[in-house]
């Protein structure tokens, strides 16, 4: 790969920028030229109107092209010098003149957009050794339904070679089904009986790709299941739920509208009693006591009800769950319990 194509490899034209910036029209592409390095280089910079960006570097004592710096076996402190200067004319007229792209290529990019506008998520770059690798993680259970890489197309079709963009979506019990579809290979890098890679070259539409994003996210899209802890002693939990099926709790963090609270009641029951959904979020409300002060809450509907003993101390911790003291995630062995009969 060229050092230009390095550089703007994430970049979009902005056509109308360039005449500012100071690039003159010249045919069918724009021409700027910069001298460096003490007025003893001068690099010229041509851009097509796709946005295909090439550049050549004169060295002016001898009015001749210098092409060292482009050479991987020539070292030395001289050529680098060059070469970076070079490469910081390339970054200025990428940040002044294109815009910066999630992605490599158009389909990957209009992937990401629809999926931001579509879910509000934009694409997470977690590794420094992998900065092309785009993450999309689903807000409510914070799990991840795509994710965007760019690498060689031999990992995945064999006998082919050139940097390619791939997607993988989580499709669990689909996978051998859409197997059989072109454009659809067995997953690279995630768990091949859960998960497919899509090659992003328009083999399959944006339309067709968003389907499978869809059903991905659906499949992330799991709800939140907490125990709460209540004390009898200070709220008449039981008594309320007599005569009402919602009620307001004190706002958790990180529960969200559509959640499932597992209401644990504490002595003499010390057992799961309730299970309720959240059904509203983040109201406002003052409420100040000698223990703890209340400045939101949720309204939570209950669902189900349990015998007193039917999910009591001992029947946790075959679960792994040792203890109740404050809000927490269940775990799965105790989840697969609790709705084992919904």
């Amino acid at each position: 790969m060229s050092i230009e194509d390095e550089v703007f490899k994430k970049e979009k034209l902005n056509v109308n920028k360039l005449q500012e910036y100071g690039f003159k029209k010249d045919d069918n592409r724009y021409r700027y030229s910069k001298k460096f390095m003490n007025n003893s280089f001068r690099a010229d910079i041509y851009i097509d109107v796709n946005g295909n960006v090439t550049g050549k570097v004169f060295d002016l004592d001898s009015e001749e092209e210098y092409t060292n710096f482009r050479i991987e076996d020539v070292v030395g402190e001289f050529v680098n010098t060059i070469k970076e200067e070079y490469i910081k004319i390339l970054k200025d007229i990428a940040s002044k003149c294109f815009e910066k792209q999630y992605f490599i290529f158009d389909q990957s990019n209009r992937l990401a957009n629809i999926i931001k506008e579509k879910y509000n998520v934009e694409p997470e770059f977690l590794w420094d050794k992998f900065p092309g690798y785009g993450v999309f993680r689903n807000t409510r259970s914070d799990k991840w339904f795509g994710i965007i890489m760019n690498l060689d197309k031999s990992k995945i079709v064999p006998n082919t070679k050139g940097e390619i963009e791939i997607l993988n979506v989580k499709l669990d019990d689909d996978v051998p089904k859409y197997l059989k579809q072109k454009g659809i290979y067995p997953s690279y890098h995630l768990s091949k009986k859960s998960w497919v890679t899509i090659i992003l070259d328009d083999t399959l539409s944006d339309e067709e790709i968003i389907k499978l994003v869809d059903m991905s996210y659906e499949i992330s899209n799991l709800k939140g299941e907490w125990i709460v802890p209540a004390n009898p002693k200070y709220y008449d939990i039981m008594g309320t739920f007599d005569n009402t099926d919602t009620i307001i709790w004190k706002q958790a963090k990180n529960v969200i509208k559509g959640d499932i609270i597992y209401l644990y009641i504490t002595v003499p029951y010390s057992s799961i009693m309730f299970k309720c959904e959240v059904v509203e979020t983040n109201i406002p409300y003052k409420y100040k006591g000698e223990k703890f002060t209340i400045n939101e809450v949720m309204k939570i509907k209950l669902s189900k009800r349990y015998k007193k003993d039917q999910f009591n101390l001992n029947t946790l911790n075959e679960c792994k769950v040792k203890s109740v003291r404050s809000l927490r995630r269940i775990t799965k062995e105790l989840s697969k319990k609790l709705n084992k009969d919904n």
